[in-house]
């Protein structure tokens, strides 16, 4: 047991302690939302959640919408190559896309704010991208005919508790 292990055990001590206090900085900031399970999910599955702060785990929350938003988008444009001889329900997955498109567009925005600690505006980017997919909703409703996809709604929902979660993180940084 030489001076190697002694260290070793020093270097492992730290480590385990850094992550049972990030770990309590996600479980205590995550009981500040109102999806305490989807955000300590999402925060533990992002690797750098471990070495951030408050605002860092806000900001991989952003993330975590702006990766929803995007996928979102990219699957409605998708589904424009399987409805080429539906122009009413190619003008709703255009539209829907774009309003995908634009969510993901005002989280990207929220960031800045975050950077300069203006919470009002980044309440205000949080709250204009959880509203976006509600025009994509009311875009099928405008067609009686068309019916609006579960996995649309699923997806709708999941951005917009994504939204709350960061919302709520803001309120507790603002506070």
């Amino acid at each position: 047991m030489g001076p190697s292990f002694f260290i070793f055990n020093i270097i492992i001590s730290l480590a385990l302690t850094l992550v049972n206090g990030d770990a309590g900085l996600i479980q205590k900031t995550c009981k500040t939302t109102k999806y305490y399970d989807l955000c300590v999910s999402s925060l533990k599955s992002d690797p750098s959640s471990a070495n951030s702060d408050t605002k860092g785990l806000a900001m991989i929350m952003v993330g975590v919408g702006m990766a929803n938003a995007t996928a979102t988008s990219t699957l409605l444009s998708s589904q424009l190559l399987t409805t080429k001889n539906d122009t009413i329900m190619r003008k709703v997955l255009k539209e829907c896309s774009d309003k995908y498109t634009h969510a993901a567009d005002a989280l990207q925005a929220s960031v800045q704010d975050f950077d300069s600690e203006l919470y009002d505006y980044v309440y205000m980017h949080i709250m204009a991208a959880a509203d976006y997919p509600n025009a994509c909703h009311n875009a099928f409703r405008r067609y009686p005919r068309l019916v609006y996809p579960q996995q649309i709604a699923r997806r709708e929902d999941g951005l917009k508790h994504i939204c709350d979660v960061v919302l709520g993180i803001v309120d507790h940084l603002a506070s």
